[in-house]
């Protein structure tokens, strides 16, 4: 597949060109454009208990649509409900990456979706407790992700461990480990305007937003209407 990026990285427009027989597994609601040769099938994604997880906890969809390229140059355009980038990241076989509740927007057809809990202190954050987990079956595959704002990649090592906001953080390589802590005692919390962050240690790469989506949603919150 050909993979071109437009618009980046405030409002980006992925178009992704097909050879015939290519699939592309994309999240229900992101489809822009398509030619007109393009098939389209819905199914659950994953197992009946997994597609439950993912939609009451991971923000993801119950359901899943593949579509599958009729013939040469069968094209989409892709893009997530919020405004910012996508990006692309390139799986090993059987290897994983992490995503936070909403950013998943495609793979490649091998490519599995489940949820891993970040653990009980995670529960008071308003950014949610779950992490998608995206994992190549037997051989590569690719994922597409999206973030709120421009996505940045921080390399971590022992020796440079990273802490980052919790609303702040799109995705993680494997090979990385994290505590799940608050900034801060618990009037640093509540006066200081910080909440969860996640301490990384380890060696890899952590992927943040530049933007946090539930800021937003809290700084608009005042100008709504009751």
């Amino acid at each position: 597949m050909d993979i071109n990026y437009e618009y980046k990285p405030a409002f980006t427009l992925m178009t992704v060109s097909f050879n015939a027989g290519e699939q592309l597994k994309v999240e229900p609601g992101a489809m822009v454009a398509q030619s007109s040769g393009l098939n389209m099938k819905t199914g659950m994604s994953g197992s009946l208990i997994g597609g439950f997880m993912k939609k009451a906890f991971g923000g993801e969809s119950f359901f899943v649509n593949t579509y599958t390229a009729t013939k040469d140059g069968d094209w989409i355009s892709l893009a997530p409900s919020s405004p910012g980038d996508i990006d692309t990241f390139n799986l090993q076989a059987n290897g994983s990456l992490f995503i936070q509740p909403g950013s998943y927007l495609a793979s490649t057809n091998n490519v599995v979706t489940t949820t891993k809990f970040q653990g009980a202190k995670s529960l008071l954050s308003k950014e949610g407790a779950f992490f998608i987990k995206a994992t190549a079956e037997g051989s590569e595959g690719v994922v597409y992700y999206n973030a709120y704002g421009a996505i940045k990649s921080i390399e971590i090592s022992p020796e440079n461990p990273v802490i980052v906001d919790n609303g702040h953080v799109v995705a993680f390589t494997e090979g990385l480990s994290y505590n799940v802590t608050k900034v801060g005692g618990l009037g640093s919390a509540i006066l200081g305007g910080e909440g969860v962050v996640l301490n990384f240690s380890g060696k890899g790469t952590v992927f943040i937003q530049t933007r946090n989506l539930t800021s937003l949603a809290g700084s608009l919150m005042p100008f709504m209407r009751t």
